[in-house]
């Protein structure tokens, strides 16, 4: 299934959900989404193995029932507010680890779009939640939409009309640049205004004395390459660029910083599949995680995948839409639920 599809007509929507007021979140902006686009939703929940299986089955069968209790509670809540007519859903419940049971549900459900609701954990907290959401981000086989504690509580999708922000967040890797089309996809299909955003980090103190010249011709060569990747994306809106310099503030704080200043609505990311040093800046999954647990807008990340082929779909490429009248056909056949 095409990168574009997954991201601009995404017909399967599996939003992680552990019943907490972070997913109520992430499932409002969810439902909105499929009720936008006519996609069918997955509601999942994993029972954590950890602790349980010490604890032995009785634990695990008892964790179990009241799980299913809450999703059938709230499954009637949605059903009596109106919040799932007309959207094909289900919920899904596994006990096990919870990525490698959440990957296998991705995978079996055909999933185009993950929707997760972070808590923005920090200390000793992000121990284990932040290197759940790593996983998440380095190896999900589809974007992540990630909605952190600060981000807006009602959907900008199906709110009245007006012209949007989406920040694109690049440092020029490949893996990075995996993302453009599916910023370029989203953005014309919003009508939205892409800023495209890149990093320059400041020298370490022993290039101190580096000459002016030099940083300003950094900062050029930088915003050349920004202009570049804005003029050849066909955007419906006129792009915006924009380059920080010499910036020793974290790059996440950077991004956050900007998205603020422009009262982005959505934050997308291209992800390195594993962390990378050098290069003018850093775009992977621990910047993606601190900037989805402070941002105030959602933060989208499609990770690039493994190996040395370059898949990226050109910004050329996009302009079809996936899917064909058999698909369609399909769709509409699937009824209210499956």
């Amino acid at each position: 299934m095409s990168q574009f599809a997954a991201v601009l007509e995404p017909r399967s929507v599996l939003i992680a959900s552990d019943f907490s007021q972070s997913s109520e979140k992430a499932l409002r902006h969810a439902l909105a989404l499929a009720r936008h686009y006519g996609s069918r939703i997955c509601l999942a929940h994993v029972v954590s193995s950890l602790g349980l299986t010490i604890a032995g089955p009785d634990a695990i069968t008892a964790c179990e029932e009241v799980v299913s209790r809450q999703a059938a509670d709230l499954e009637d809540w949605l059903a009596r507010t109106g919040a799932l007519n007309g959207i094909r859903y289900k919920f899904i419940i596994r006990h096990g680890a919870l990525w490698p049971e959440l990957r296998e549900i991705i995978r079996q459900e055909n999933t185009d779009l993950l929707v997760v609701g972070t808590h923005g954990r920090r200390g000793m907290g992000k121990l284990f939640f932040g290197s759940v959401a790593e996983k998440i981000f380095r190896q999900a086989d589809c974007p992540v939409l990630v909605f952190g504690p600060h981000s807006q509580q009602q959907p900008w999708i199906g709110a009245p009309s007006r012209q949007r922000t989406f920040l694109f967040a690049t440092d020029f890797g490949r893996a990075s640049l995996h993302g453009l089309p599916q910023a370029i996809a989203v953005a014309n299909h919003f009508g939205a205004r892409l800023t495209f955003l890149n990093i320059i980090t400041a020298a370490p103190p022993r290039h101190s004395d580096v000459h002016v010249g030099s940083r300003e011709g950094t900062w050029h060569s930088a915003m050349q390459r920004l202009t570049k990747l804005a003029r050849g994306a066909k955007l419906h809106a006129t792009p915006e660029c924009l380059v920080e310099s010499e910036s020793r503030k974290p790059v996440g704080e950077c991004i956050l910083e900007a998205a603020d200043t422009l009262r982005a609505n959505l934050i997308i990311m291209g992800l390195h599949d594993s962390s990378r040093r050098g290069g003018i800046s850093h775009v992977n999954s621990t910047t993606a995680y601190d900037v989805a647990c402070e941002a105030a807008s959602p933060v989208m990340t499609v990770n690039f995948p493994s190996g040395n082929i370059d898949i990226r779909p050109r910004p050329t490429e996009i302009a079809a839409s996936p899917l064909s009248q058999a698909d369609l056909t399909r769709i509409r056949g699937l009824g209210v639920r499956w």
